[in-house]
């Protein structure tokens, strides 16, 4: 029994067991707080916000949730790569992977250089596809300031260096050579459905716009409906929760043996 108490492995897993336990409530916490902050939210299409922010005195809602279908307030944008293919908001990657070579572990090894990025973007709203007045949509202001991955991959290519007997020449001598040109591009695209989490005010009586709070809360955009991504959130909760309690009671079970294997040595030497 002593080698079970004196094992070091043990005890490390009893430390590890607590310090992963404690680690996985404060996420759980975290987003819990994430998800009690939401769900103080409205979504809009279960609202009416023109009436509501014509009877504020300032014009402003501080945080809601808008929920709606993106439309382009004027020319979409056309993909560089894929035909068909319009969005509001377009950002294309193209970087070079070249590989050196590393005398002292004799191998190639790879980075990345001269990787470019482009964002290009156009007025858009949330509109309500349900809706059967056609002035029902909110105003999304600076997209780009929101957080949330709302953004899809619509083209990815890897275009990889050929090599020729005057190139592998000239990699001998340099130590360098060209690995692959990695193309990407990624859009919100036209009739996606968005939830954005905001502020909305009212402008000139009748533009509604959505834009970052101004009391410090952060500013979301999400593909998804409200209901998507409020189970995610959940699910989320959930799991932070679940994993709490099993590294939590995988603690507790091997301290409990540790404990009770020590007094049964204790007795074992008493008798």
């Amino acid at each position: 029994m002593s080698d079970f108490t004196g094992n070091p492995f043990v005890w490390i897993g009893i430390g590890s067991s607590f310090a992963f336990s404690g680690l996985f409530y404060r996420l759980y916490q975290d987003k819990k707080k994430e998800l009690e902050k939401l769900k103080a939210t409205v979504p809009y299409k279960k609202m009416q916000f023109t009436y509501v922010l014509r009877a504020s005195p300032h014009k402003r809602l501080q945080y809601v949730a808008v929920e709606g279908m993106v439309q382009a307030d004027g020319e979409p944008i056309a993909s560089q790569y894929v035909p068909r293919c319009f969005g509001v908001i377009q950002r294309i990657a193209v970087e070079e992977h070249w590989k050196y070579w590393n005398s002292f572990t004799r191998t190639w090894n790879s980075r990345t250089m001269n990787k470019k990025e482009t964002n290009n973007s156009v007025p858009f709203s949330l509109v309500n596809p349900r809706a059967y007045i056609n002035d029902l949509y909110v105003s999304v202001h600076n997209p780009l300031e929101a957080s949330g991955h709302f953004l899809d991959r619509v083209y990815h290519k890897i275009k990889h260096a050929e090599e020729d007997m005057v190139n592998i020449v000239l990699q001998g001598i340099s130590g360098e050579k060209p690995g692959a040109l990695v193309e990407q591009e990624e859009m919100l695209k036209v009739g996606t459905t968005l939830t954005g989490f905001g502020e909305v005010v009212l402008e000139g009586g009748q533009v509604m716009r959505l834009q970052a709070p101004q009391d410090g809360r952060k500013y979301i955009l999400v593909p998804g409906d409200y209901r998507s991504f409020m189970d995610r959130h959940e699910s989320s909760a959930s799991m932070w929760k679940t994993l709490t309690a099993l590294t939590g009671i995988t603690g507790a079970t091997l301290l409990a043996a540790v404990i009770y294997n020590t007094v049964g040595d204790q007795d074992s030497r008493s008798k």
